[in-house]
């Protein structure tokens, strides 16, 4: 077998996944309820986040926050203040992408 598999949830619960951390970049999986979110927090890379589904409140730095539906893909530049959150019903699920893989 030359490929390498990954699985991620299927499920409404709350799930931060880590689903591929290597050298070249960094792949999770997240599914927020209402009214769950991350912690602040600054970007180590380059983040390239993806709304699977649902519809994500972010505010990055210092502007308000914006809404991003289901078939957004956000670029992210490193070093940048993020409130990831949920405020709406529909559940939010998310692919985060970080490229290059930050140096831990």
């Amino acid at each position: 077998m030359i490929e390498q598999v990954y699985r991620f949830s299927r499920s409404d619960e709350k799930a931060i996944e880590k689903i591929l951390f290597d050298e070249q970049l960094h792949y999770l999986h997240m599914v927020l309820p209402q009214g769950e979110g991350l912690p602040i927090h600054y970007s180590n890379s380059t983040v390239y986040m993806s709304v699977i589904r649902g519809q994500l409140s972010i505010g990055l730095d210092q502007q308000a926050i914006a809404v991003y539906p289901a078939g957004t893909m956000l670029k992210i530049p490193v070093d940048t203040q993020m409130n990831v959150q949920n405020a709406h019903p529909e559940v939010l699920e998310l692919i985060v992408v970080k490229a290059p893989a930050p140096v831990v």
